[in-house]
């Protein structure tokens, strides 16, 4: 009964916490760039009461075995990196990654980060900065002051027109080998980590990194009837588990009163 009872209450904790996985996710459906976190689950240890293939005597084995499990664990919340749709705001500085990349930013502390959000601006020294402020790097060179054109292809190349004359200078994007393995830092930011690999950067448009789309951003790529239908499932699911509780604790009341 009481095994019942605590594979019960671990099916219930990882149903709690597939509920805010997806809370999360519904609640960052109109983030830009934002990718969202499926949860994965493993199965706890099994108690072996009979091996299977265990001699019998005479030769003979047993074909199966008996194991109980013990219930389930949460085993990883991954990033799905699946590319998000692209929505047309017609302003010069919202840059998308149409692919695999990202952009790079220079954190307070010197150290980098990376986004997928292009929703840029440029500051009062003309220095492209994301809406936190932080210095997108990857090539960006200043805005002058009285720049009048500002035209970026998909491979990154980028055209400045002002009363100063013309300039030329390509950006570029990074990726890593396991961009799942990405630390999130919040305000659309990710860390590098041993998992993650290290950052490579690379041209847009080469070498199958991503292209520029100009006066575009990508939204998220959360799917809200997919992840309503994940609610009612974890719902369902998480209810079960309750119905076992209380069975168990049931049973176990039988059981005390036999006597009576």
């Amino acid at each position: 009964m009481l095994r019942a009872l605590y594979s019960s209450a671990t099916g219930m904790e990882s149903q709690q916490l597939n509920l805010d996985v997806i809370a999360n996710n519904l609640a960052n459906v109109s983030t830009t760039g934002f990718k969202k976190h499926k949860v994965e689950f493993q199965d706890l240890l099994y108690e072996t009461k009979r091996t299977p293939g265990a001699e019998q005597g005479s030769g003979n084995q047993l074909p199966t075995g008996l194991q109980i499990g013990h219930g389930v664990q949460t085993a990883a919340t991954s990033k799905v990196f699946t590319q998000g749709e692209m929505t047309q705001t017609g302003e010069r500085m919202d840059l998308a990654v149409q692919g695999d990349g990202f952009f790079e930013v220079q954190m307070a502390d010197g150290t980098r980060a990376y986004t997928r959000d292009g929703a840029f601006k440029v500051d009062s020294q003309g220095r492209v900065v994301t809406n936190d402020g932080l210095v997108v790097q990857g090539g960006f060179q200043p805005i002058p002051a009285g720049t009048t054109s500002v035209t970026i292809a998909a491979n990154g190349e980028v055209s400045l027109v002002g009363a100063s004359g013309n300039t030329n200078f390509r950006i570029q994007l990074v990726r890593f080998a396991n961009a799942a393995g990405l630390e999130s830092l919040g305000r659309n930011l990710y860390r590098e980590t041993t998992a993650s690999g290290q950052a490579e950067m690379g041209n847009p448009g080469e070498k199958n990194y991503g292209q520029i789309l100009q006066g575009s951003l990508e939204m998220s790529n959360v799917k809200v009837v997919e992840e309503m239908v994940n609610l009612i499932r974890a719902q369902r699911a998480y209810e079960v588990n309750a119905k076992s509780v209380q069975a168990a604790d049931e049973m176990m009341q039988m059981s005390n009163n036999l006597r009576q």
